[in-house]
This record gives C-alpha cells, sequence and structure tokens, in this order.
C-alpha cells in the first residue's frame, strides 16, 4: 500500500513493490479476506427496484469455489474462460473462480454484437463460458464458427443454447483447493481496439492485479479508509471496471456496489450514490458530462472520485467540486498497462488539462518523437513506460509481432510505447496531448484535440464535443470540432461562429476550429471515448 507522506516525492520515496513469487488473485481478492473476516460485506448488488442483496467475503468463496468445481470438469489450467455478464456478484464469483483453477479469465461486454464476441472467443480458443439466457441464445447462432467452444453455462437456468449454472452449483462442493500460481502465470486475457485490425487480446499476469494498487490508492486519495465503499458505472468487462475496481476493492476488504444501468442516467446515478452511500466512485469523462446536465444535482458526502480515459478541463474539475465536495482524480493508463499516472487531491491541486505524476512505482517518461531518446520538459513526445513492471502485460495473444512494436530500447533498457503523445511539465507533472493519430498538424502546429475538446465544454450550448484534423491544401489540416448540443439548442451558422470564437478567445488563434459540425449524437467507445475515427471519416462525408 501507499504510505501518505506530506509529499509526493515523500509519497513516492517510501514505496516498494511486494510481488511475492507466488500468487494468485482469486485467492487474493476472496479467500484471503474470507480467513480473516467472513461475515464482511463483499459485494452489495442493486437490483432495477433499487433493492440491495449483500453477499460475504465467506458466501463469495463458497460460490466462486462451486462455479471452480463445476468448470474443472470441462477445464484445465491455462485454458481460457470466458465471462459475459454485467455487474453482479456471479460475475464477480465467476472470475474469482477461475483465477483459483489456474485458468484465464475473458471478461467479455454484453453489448458485444455477433461479430465482435466471435472474434474474441475464437481466437482465445475459450472453452468455456458463463453468461445469461440472452447471450447465451447470440453464442448459439456462433458455435459452428467456435471450435474450442465445448460448455455454455447460463445463470439464467437452462434452455435450448446453455445448461445451468445454478443447478450445476447446488450441487457442487463448496471446497476447493486453488492452484499455487506463481505471479508471473496467466490469469486475465483482455481484448483492446487499436487504430487498426481486428482487437488484440492483452494477456495479464496475476500480478497485473498487484501492480494496478498503488494508482488506484493515489486516485482515491489513499484509498481504503474507514467506511468506504466504491461503485462504478464502467462494466466490470473492462479493465476499468474489473482492475480499477472491483479486484482492488476487494483485496482490500473494501465492499463494491454492483449495479449496471442499461443506459446511463445522470440523476439515476446522483440518485444510487445517495441511497447507498457511495463514498468511492470511479466516473469515466462520459459519465461526468452527462451527471452534469442535471438540473439542481444533490450534494453528495463522496470522499474520492476518480477519472480517466479522456482528459479532464477546468470545467469538470470544479463542478465536480461543488457537487461531490471532493477534487476528481485524473488518472492515466490503458489495457496494457494501466494506472501508471494519476492526480492525487490529497497531495496536490489538480491542474485543469494536466494528467497529474507518475504513480510511486512507475517510471513513465516522455521519449523523442522522432528518435530513441528521452524529451526535455515541455516538447511533445511519445509516452513510454519502463519494463519490466508488475502492471504491464505479458503480451498480445498469438500476435508476437504486435507485442515487438509496442516496445523500443534506450541504452539497454526497455520502454513500452503507450501508443500516445505527452509533454512532461518542469514540477513532473504529465500532460496528456493525444494519441498519435489524433495529433492534428495545422500551420505547422502539433495540436491535441483534449484542450480544445475541453474549452469547447465550457460554452453553454455544448453538451458533447469531438476535435480532429480535417486535411486542408493550405495548412495541412484545420481544426474540425463536431458538437453534440444541449437539449433545447438548435445548430445553426450564427452559433458555429460563436462557438468557435469562443475557442478563439479563450486558447490560441491557430487552435480553435475552423469548422463546426453540430451531430445528434457523438459516436462514443462501450468504454465512454470519443471515436475520432468515426469523426474523421465524417469529414469526408
Amino acid at each position: 500500500m501507499l504510505q501518505q507522506r506530506a509529499t509526493l516525492a515523500e509519497t513516492r520515496d517510501a514505496f516498494r513493490w511486494d510481488v511475492p513469487k507466488r500468487y494468485n488473485i482469486g485467492v487474493d481478492i476472496c479467500d484471503r479476506i474470507a480467513a480473516a473476516r467472513p461475515n464482511a460485506p463483499a459485494i452489495i448488488e442493486v437490483g432495477a427496484d433499487d433493492a440491495a442483496t449483500t453477499t460475504s467475503f465467506a458466501a463469495l468463496r463458497d460460490h466462486s469455489n462451486k462455479i471452480a468445481n463445476v468448470l474443472a470438469m470441462v477445464a484445465d489450467p491455462g485454458d481460457r474462460i470466458a465471462v459475459l455478464l454485467p455487474q453482479s456478484e456471479a460475475t464477480a464469483a465467476a472470475h474469482i473462480a477461475i483465477t483459483k483453477m489456474g485458468c484465464i479469465a475473458l471478461p467479455l461486454f454484453t453489448q458485444f454484437g455477433p461479430d465482435a464476441l466471435c472474434h474474441r472467443l475464437r481466437d482465445s480458443g475459450t472453452c468455456a463460458l458463463i453468461t445469461n439466457a440472452e447471450s447465451a441464445a447470440i453464442v448459439s447462432g456462433l458455435r459452428d464458427q467456435l471450435p474450442d467452444l465445448r460448455t455454455v453455462l447460463s445463470v439464467d437456468g437452462p434452455d435450448a443454447n446453455a445448461a445451468c449454472l445454478t443447478t450445476a452449483t447446488h450441487t457442487a462442493s463448496a471446497d476447493f483447493t486453488p492452484m499455487d500460481t506463481l505471479a508471473d502465470d496467466p490469469a486475465i486475457l483482455i481484448y483492446t481496439s487499436g487504430t487498426t485490425g481486428n482487437p488484440k487480446g492483452a494477456l495479464h499476469a496475476h500480478r497485473v492485479l498487484l501492480g494496478h494498487l498503488p494508482g488506484v490508492e493515489m486516485s482515491h486519495d489513499f484509498f481504503p479508509q474507514a467506511g468506504d465503499l466504491i461503485w462504478t458505472p464502467a462494466d466490470w468487462a473492462w479493465i476499468g471496471g474489473l482492475l480499477d475496481v472491483l479486484m482492488p476493492a476487494l483485496h482490500h476488504g473494501v465492499p463494491v456496489l454492483a449495479h449496471r444501468f442499461a443506459k446511463f442516467d445522470g440523476r439515476a446515478a446522483f440518485d444510487l450514490m445517495a441511497s447507498h452511500g457511495v463514498r468511492n466512485a470511479f466516473l469515466p469523462p462520459t459519465a461526468l458530462k452527462i451527471m452534469r446536465q442535471v438540473v439542481d444535482p444533490p450534494r453528495l458526502a463522496v470522499r474520492s472520485v476518480a477519472s480517466g480515459g479522456e482528459t479532464l478541463g477546468a470545467e469538470l474539475i470544479a463542478w465536480g467540486q461543488e457537487v461531490f465536495g471532493t477534487t476528481i482524480n485524473e488518472f492515466y493508463g490503458q489495457t496494457e498497462c494501466n494506472m501508471i499516472v494519476s492526480s492525487c487531491g490529497a497531495l496536490a491541486p489538480a491542474v485543469p488539462g494536466v494528467m497529474g505524476f507518475a504513480v510511486p512505482g512507475h517510471d513513465v517518461r516522455i521519449l523523442d518523437s522522432d528518435a530513441p531518446s528521452f524529451a526535455p520538459d515541455g516538447q511533445v513526445g511519445r509516452i513510454a513506460v519502463r519494463a519490466p513492471d508488475p502492471v504491464m502485460f505479458l503480451h498480445y495473444w498469438g500476435n508476437p509481432d504486435a507485442t515487438a512494436e509496442r516496445y523500443v530500447t534506450i541504452d539497454d533498457i526497455d520502454w513500452l510505447l503507450t501508443g500516445d503523445n505527452g509533454e512532461a511539465k518542469p514540477d513532473g507533472r504529465i500532460r496528456f496531448v493525444g494519441r498519435d493519430d489524433d495529433l492534428i498538424s495545422s500551420g505547422g502546429y502539433r495540436i491535441g484535440p483534449a484542450e480544445i475538446e475541453d474549452c469547447l465544454l465550457t460554452h453553454p450550448a455544448v453538451q458533447m464535443a469531438g476535435v480532429v484534423g480535417k486535411p486542408d491544401a493550405l495548412r495541412g489540416e484545420v481544426v474540425t470540432a463536431f458538437v453534440q448540443l444541449v437539449p433545447g439548442k438548435t445548430g445553426s451558422d450564427a452559433l458555429a461562429a460563436e462557438i468557435a470564437a469562443h475557442v478563439k478567445g479563450r486558447l490560441a488563434a491557430y487552435e480553435y476550429p475552423r469548422d463546426v459540425r453540430f451531430i445528434e449524437t457523438m459516436p462514443m467507445t462501450t468504454t465512454g471515448k470519443i471515436i475520432r475515427a468515426e469523426l474523421r471519416r465524417m469529414c469526408h462525408a
């Protein structure tokens, strides 16, 4: 755990990694706590009627052991087992069971369509799937393309597409001896989309959870503290929900609120947090922007709020301070190497537009964009992380060439390239500028979209904004803004000019959008990030 000191430098100097040679995620986040505090609440599952069901660590251990005994009849250590469920106690129990077995958990998002599911299940060679009736029906139509998938178990009972997990676990033993895994043994396979080609599977070892802990603790102002209770609208199928919230909280014995909205609603999110006493929340920027539209929101007594995925601006930080009573701590990472940069309001004030400091334990640098060397402070370059690192992925599943392309060597030391660009500040903070393919080159200037998007959000007519570069014969590219207006506002040439002038007057003349386009819905990933590739395509439409 991080030990809070007076300054970040002192906190960093006091930190040491403690990664044992042998380590198992499932044992750590469930069995270990159950042995010490069997009746402590682990999962508080909130249904559509707002009724809550609490599962203790002992009950979670027994349930996961039963699932492990069922799966052991069809899977061997090292096999891939997929979990295709929304936030629930069953989802947590399934992941714990799979990791205790020494198998590899494949988290899948319930809103994936047939093509997305087929690619992930086929590419990974998944042998078993735990899901519900709705998703089992979708997978049923893919079975002829999935030769390795032998078993489908449904939490909703038996039907033509799946066997019943509940019936199977009812007769299974609650005793199970976990595999004595190495910390470097594979445990979790999460697919992540790049700029080209099909999504690649990032394979993580059991140690990945330990690697996440300092970033989680820092972004939640030295988590845990007495009375903490954490929730996120981010699905547990993603690294942000699974390894930024669920597993770290259980590691620390902190209860996790499980509730996923069919469609995220800002007012409902406020009500959920208020009625169940949520003290800690991971709220992606999109969720914050939607909650910001709620008229007269309740003031919550929240201890910590973390956010990541898109840069936060002054507008969101100020709003968060007012409604949550705490500073929103921005963190940075990606599926391959997560939670490596974070702000921490308990140590230093937030700087809008600057994502924070390298988290203790992680060596994060800015590399020169054109040469294998370090960039000086103030120069935009490639964000890289020194290898090895406990939180760093093992490799891309079945793709050694793509894995090798992620690394560069400087003075015999390997650095993982994140694919993002940033700038180191003299005080040690790191500013996110944009992905390699998101940077806009206009009239000799290299422009990141995040700062412009933040500025656009300060205009009262703008609900969401995405910025890309549009090819231009004179400037190379011109800044183009796609704007989703707040309800009740209508796009017009006059409003477009007003919005452009708003940015020009607050940033710089070379940064303002020369082209402002109004759209009904912003294209977003399932994790709430703007799909700028789609916006670039729309530039040519």
